[in-house]
């Protein structure tokens, strides 16, 4: 099969079910390292390269002429999805802003809050 039919296939049904729901994640350190070995990890399978084989993961990026961008691709999507949620009247737009439904409470001034 053709390599970049391959690389098609692998975006088409891989990544969009590893990332589902990836714009609400919250990414540490650690988290991050892990989503970048998966993403190697099925550029090897797709390329059936062993991790006996000694071969580095860069070069294994080189073979399928990609970079990895997953961590990337989850940080457009949370910052795509958060735009959304602000230019749209909605609950969430409301706790994003520091808004809350009830009684006005006595502000010094000093604090930012923002009460309906």
């Amino acid at each position: 099969m053709n390599l970049e039919l391959k690389k098609r296939i692998v975006k088409c049904l891989v990544w969009s079910v590893a990332m589902y729901a990836a714009e609400t994640w919250t990414l540490r350190q650690v988290d991050r390292k892990k989503i970048e070995a998966f993403e190697t990890w099925i550029w090897r399978r797709m390329e059936k390269i062993s991790w006996r084989d000694k071969i580095t993961n860069d070069d294994v990026l080189r073979r399928v002429n990609k970079e990895r961008n997953l961590p990337n691709e989850i940080w457009q999507r949370k910052h795509r999805w958060i735009g959304y949620m602000l230019r749209h009247d909605s609950f969430l737009q409301g706790i994003f802003e520091g808004r809350m439904l009830g009684k006005r409470t006595t502000c010094t001034g000093e604090c930012r809050c923002f009460m309906i």
